[in-house]
């Protein structure tokens, strides 16, 4: 992480106002659609505008969101994430039971959220894609044997790549652009029985 990298963990009466499904969609809207009014966002979602404008002023509440400097109209208002990353902490026990079950609405919604991204994906017709586009996505996932120490100095890694990304291509603009989706997980599996064959398994698409 470079040190220029703005990093938010939420607090619990942040984590308590996104709490919400449809909240936590009109947020993640922001970030991979860019700038958005009421009214975008509920042809988005399918609900009113009057519903959208309500969760919106609920998120700018906590500073989850802001309005657009310069942008829009006392009628039509716009809408952005503010630059730098969230930390949105799950479900621990050290947690009130109301905050635990904030965070726990929070993280299960993003992960699904994230999940229909993907399939939505990978069902995409190529017939829709730009041709120049059809072979330059990769989906890829390998299982490995490491240690915890290993773990942490490849996170490190993985970190530096991304943040190196977004120092490159933040802001970028022009006909042949397009938002893409960069995803990164390493996570430890469930500990099970021993395995005789502890071979590297990896499928990639």
């Amino acid at each position: 992480m470079t040190e220029n990298t703005q990093v938010r963990t939420l607090d619990p009466g942040a984590l308590k106002a996104l709490a919400h499904p449809l909240r936590v969609r009109i947020f993640d809207l922001l970030a991979s659609q860019g700038p958005q009014t009421a009214s975008s966002l509920a042809a988005m979602v399918g609900e009113t505008s009057g519903s959208t404008s309500y969760h919106l002023r609920a998120l700018a509440a906590h500073n989850l969101i802001q309005e657009v400097p310069g942008r829009g109209t006392a009628r039509e208002r716009w809408w952005e994430r503010p630059k730098g990353r969230i930390d949105m902490p799950g479900p621990d026990d050290t947690m009130s039971p109301a905050n635990r079950a904030a965070a726990q609405i929070v993280t299960s919604e993003f992960f699904r959220l994230r999940h229909e991204t993907l399939m939505a994906y990978l069902n995409r017709p190529r017939s829709e894609e730009p041709e120049e586009w059809r072979d330059v996505a990769l989906t890829m996932t390998t299982h490995l044997d490491m240690t915890a120490a290993q773990v942490m100095e490849l996170r490190e890694e993985l970190e530096a790549l991304v943040e190196s990304a977004i120092e490159r291509f933040r802001g970028q603009s022009g006909p042949d652009v397009r938002r893409v989706s960069l995803r990164a997980e390493i996570f430890d599996l469930p500990i099970q029985a021993a395995r005789p064959d502890a071979a590297t398994t990896s499928t990639e698409e």
